[in-house]
């Protein structure tokens, strides 16, 4: 279980590290003024997006699956879980609109500034703080 365990919280650090820089990207990529650099932000967001956050999501999913397998008569009844795991679906959500902008940023019909994508790239840090919280001190 330990093992499991372990390579949980490294698909988890490589989703969220691409969940953090992605946006950061939406960013870089608005405010671009030249077509060389807005092509080479959407190959980065593609790259990203299909190579870390996907097979890191997935892997994270995975893994944390396995991981209630282990012992689901406890963890049925555990409201710090239920609540976790509220949050996990909301990020899987945040995941999918992170790849809807990769998807407009490479047709070009974005119309979000790069104030609002500044915004936007601080959201997942609510999701970080709230998980760990429930995970580690498990208040409920």
């Amino acid at each position: 279980m330990l093992w499991v365990k372990a390579f949980h919280l490294v698909a988890v650090v490589c989703w969220f590290a691409a969940l953090f820089y992605l946006p950061r990207l939406f960013v870089y990529h608005v405010d671009a003024t030249d077509a060389v650099s807005r092509d080479r932000f959407c190959i980065m967001e593609r790259r990203l997006y299909r190579g870390i956050a996907i097979p890191s999501m997935i892997a994270t999913l995975a893994l944390g699956i396995w991981l209630l397998s282990f012992n689901w008569s406890y963890y049925k009844t555990a409201g710090w879980l239920h609540a976790k795991l509220l949050f996990v679906v909301l990020l899987i959500g945040y995941h999918h609109i992170c790849g809807a902008y990769v998807r407009k940023f490479a047709q070009g019909t974005v119309t979000k500034s790069g104030r609002f994508f500044r915004v936007f790239n601080e959201l997942p840090v609510i999701g970080l703080i709230a998980i760990m919280i429930l995970a580690v001190v498990k208040p409920f």
